[in-house]
């Protein structure tokens, strides 16, 4: 199979798979440029409510198919760029399911996302000290948001790869799970997210992502959306809500 990658809807969550496993699941220019297309997709798509980044195998990403670099480096890291804004962008929650290396691009990808869930020995980098490349300012300030200014600088400057242990000390990862219970996990926590209220998940993530200027946007969505009245009635009648508001509702 060519490298490519590979999607699913199952239960209100997609499942994309990076499929590369003769290079570690390593993403090509043409896996870069599909990556954006298939995430405007999904994110239209109202039977989804939730999205996972993963690996084929036992690898989640082992970065940019250095053979990709020969050509032009500054292009290959702009297709980069615009995959991680692009996901970083999906306006529902999104998740990485990481197993054996994340690094590179791949580490970029992951830190895209709005949480990231690893296996034990899953293994971290940010290496382009190695390489000799600028890592792009967008990708640095993800980074430092998530580990902040001192770990950023211990990964960025030495290359180094990290464990999930580390990794979850400083922020990098939000869960580290045992061996073989990744994916249950992760279709335990997807199943919670796709019940709960996506105004409130659409909301919080464009605040904490550092957006200021829509309060009052998200006020008028409250007021209209029903959802607080239906979480208040199931609550007092002990019953699962059934919450209306999707985020093709709003726009801007």
């Amino acid at each position: 199979m060519e490298p490519q990658l590979l999607h699913r809807v199952a239960d209100s969550v997609a499942t994309v798979v990076i499929h590369h496993p003769a290079k570690r699941n390593a993403m090509t220019a043409a896996m870069w440029r599909a990556l954006p297309p298939l995430l405007d997709t999904l994110a239209a798509d109202p039977a989804v409510r939730a999205l996972v980044l993963t690996g084929e195998g036992g690898t989640f990403c082992a970065g940019a198919d250095i053979s990709t670099l020969q050509g032009s480096p500054q292009e290959a890291q702009g297709l980069a760029v615009a995959a991680e804004e692009a996901l970083a962008a999906f306006p529902k929650p999104t998740l990485a399911a990481v197993r054996g290396h994340c690094v590179g691009g791949g580490s970029q990808l992951a830190a895209a996302c709005d949480l990231r869930f690893a296996e034990e020995g899953a293994l971290f980098g940010v290496t382009p000290a190695k390489l000799g490349i600028v890592y792009p300012a967008s990708s640095t300030r993800r980074l430092v948001s998530l580990v902040g200014p001192a770990t950023a600088k211990y990964l960025l400057f030495s290359g180094e790869l990290i464990d999930g242990e580390r990794a979850l000390r400083t922020g990098l990862v939000d869960e580290v799970l045992p061996e073989g219970e990744l994916g249950k996990r992760v279709v335990e926590f997807t199943r919670t997210l796709v019940s709960r209220s996506q105004l409130t998940q659409a909301a919080a993530k464009e605040f904490a992502n550092g957006r200021t200027d829509r309060d009052d946007h998200w006020a008028r969505q409250a007021r209209a959306a029903g959802d607080t009245a239906e979480g208040v009635a199931a609550f007092l009648e002990r019953r699962h809500p059934r919450f209306t508001w999707t985020t093709g509702a709003t726009s801007g």
